[in-house]
């Protein structure tokens, strides 16, 4: 609780995605993520990474084919919600689930390779964006990425009756600005559904 008795809009929406409204996502989407691995297999392939750190992993239908490549006690996956983080723990046998905050990860400074978000960023209200963005880059050695709804300025879009819950936003952009010294961009491209994902665009960042 803050000082006056009323929850920020981060902590209002961590309780919201912790609570039943997280679990009907949860259960709405644990089938939807078998075509990912023609997007993360060669991925994984290419970066090679030793370490893998996804914020807002849900039950770990991105982790599923990371852990193919990255020895599954090197994957973690951060999540709010009990319910999905018990799910990822049955469905990627041996990665690590934590029960933690996007804007705040208990993971020391450039202590794993790639760390990344899909569809995360865009539940951030503007006053914990810059704080999730800041623990990202904070906690990567050398990659950065993210694949999330675009656009070239912040628009709040209607999502299942709860204000404030989803943006679209040029975060490409909002990375350089905030890091202008820590990251260097390298490619990005696009994920729609025959993708198994829903019209993302994705930036990899490489840190400098």
């Amino acid at each position: 609780m803050t000082s006056t008795n009323r929850l920020s809009e981060a902590e209002r929406l961590e309780q919201l995605w912790s609570g039943e409204f997280g679990n009907e996502y949860v259960d709405r989407n644990v089938n939807a993520y078998g075509k990912r691995g023609g997007f993360w297999l060669p991925f994984i392939d290419e970066l090679r990474p030793e370490s893998v750190l996804e914020i807002g992993c849900n039950v770990g239908g991105n982790l599923e084919w990371i852990a193919q490549r990255v020895r599954p006690d090197r994957v973690i996956g951060v999540d709010v919600n009990a319910k999905a983080l018990k799910m990822l723990e049955e469905r990627v046998p041996g990665v690590r689930a934590v029960h933690a905050p996007a804007r705040d990860v208990p993971f020391p400074d450039r202590s794993i390779d790639l760390v990344f978000t899909m569809g995360v960023l865009i539940h951030q209200p503007e006053e914990s964006l810059s704080r999730v963005m800041s623990e990202m880059v904070r906690v990567s050695k050398r990659w950065v990425f993210c694949a999330e709804y675009a656009d070239v300025e912040t628009v709040e879009v209607p999502y299942r009756g709860v204000d404030g819950a989803l943006f679209r936003r040029d975060y490409k952009s909002l990375f350089e600005e905030l890091f202008p010294t820590e990251l260097r961009p390298v490619r990005e491209g696009f994920l729609g559904e025959d993708d198994g994902y829903d019209r993302d665009t994705w930036w990899l960042f490489e840190r400098v």
